[in-house]
């Protein structure tokens, strides 16, 4: 499916078929036909993961299927290369590839969001441009890694990077995961840049959509971004939900937010309780093993994870393995 794109060869090691070299796509052409889509932040946004072969290589094939059948499965939107899709594990080059092969299978049929998670704001700025030149939809930027910043030093990043693109972009507030909290002073102060258009909110307590409402009023959209508390967040004002779990069971998730759309509460509640249990992965330390494996055993990926990060093993794969039987036990039925 890459074949119309220019590449050049680089000593990364990425596999596509059986291809072991990255090939980095020409940037100014990696786009190629196929016609973006402009996000409008409503629906069902899977963290979608990124696929790996035996040896670690990214295996570019099976990333573009699992994006597809997600697709076919009626998302809204696809997150690429978030904290589910191993962004930090990833070289530049390598996310660069994995960026290009994402636009092209996808075609312009939803919009394609990519995480920005770098280390420095210069390293930040740069691959938001990389992102639009390949053809990106949105973006979704983080807080720089490792560095806990000051309210200035986050407002800082946060304006560069949005001032180096034109895309539209999505700030993720998780401060369990990455130390910091977006503060809404700071968004307050953010609100005269016309790009930075949504908030992906995962912090755990839900009185955080109300505030934020309270205090912005609609300057924001405001996405779910915690699974296990994703209705909550939709019935508060979220237009939307960036889902880990949704990897694995696309279809009960479009289903729980059209419900909660044509305001039938009933069938979001028996959705929701019966998700709950496998949602709450979402708020754990290994959720990508989790979800993974979840993707593995509903046969829609591979559970293979790029190191320090190993797949789950003993008790804990097994409890999980018992939770995904349970619910596809107990599946509701969905129309």
């Amino acid at each position: 499916m890459l074949g119309r794109l220019r590449s050049s060869v680089s000593w990364c090691n990425t596999r596509r078929g059986k291809q072991d070299i990255v090939r980095t796509p020409s940037v100014a052409t990696a786009k190629g036909d196929a016609v973006g889509k402009t996000p409008d932040w409503t629906g069902v946004f899977p963290a979608a993961t990124t696929q790996f072969a035996a040896d670690y290589a990214i295996d570019l094939s099976a990333t573009q299927g699992v994006l597809d059948a997600l697709i076919r499965d009626g998302v809204h939107g696809l997150i690429v290369m978030g904290t589910v899709g191993e962004n930090n594990s990833l070289l530049g080059d390598e996310k660069r590839q994995v960026l290009a092969a994402a636009v092209e299978v996808v075609a312009g049929r939803v919009p394609v969001i990519v995480g920005v998670s770098e280390m420095t704001t210069p390293a930040a700025a740069a691959f938001a441009r990389d992102a639009e030149a390949i053809g990106a939809d949105g973006l979704m930027v983080l807080p720089a890694m490792v560095y806990v910043p000051q309210p200035a030093e986050l407002l800082s990043h946060f304006r560069t990077v949005a001032g180096s693109t034109a895309l539209p972009i999505m700030l993720y507030n998780n401060p369990p995961a990455y130390r910091v909290n977006i503060g809404i002073e700071t968004l307050e102060a953010l609100a005269d840049v016309p790009n930075i258009v949504a908030i992906k909110e995962s912090a755990p307590d839900t009185r955080r959509f109300t505030d934020l409402h309270n205090a912005l009023g609609d300057r924001y959209h405001l996405l779910a971004g915690l699974d296990d508390v994703a209705l909550e967040g939709l019935l508060l004002g979220a237009t939307g939900w960036v889902s880990g779990l949704t990897n694995a069971f696309p279809a009960e998730s479009v289903a729980l937010v059209a419900a909660v759309a044509r305001g039938d509460l009933a069938t979001a509640l028996a959705i929701y309780r019966w998700f709950m249990p496998l949602l709450h992965l979402d708020a754990d330390h290994d959720l990508v093993q989790s979800i993974k494996l979840a993707e593995k055993i509903m046969g829609r990926g591979s559970e293979r994870v790029r190191p320090p990060r190993l797949p789950l093993a003993g008790a804990r794969r097994d409890t999980v393995t018992a939770m995904v039987e349970r619910a596809v036990a107990t599946r509701p039925m969905i129309s």
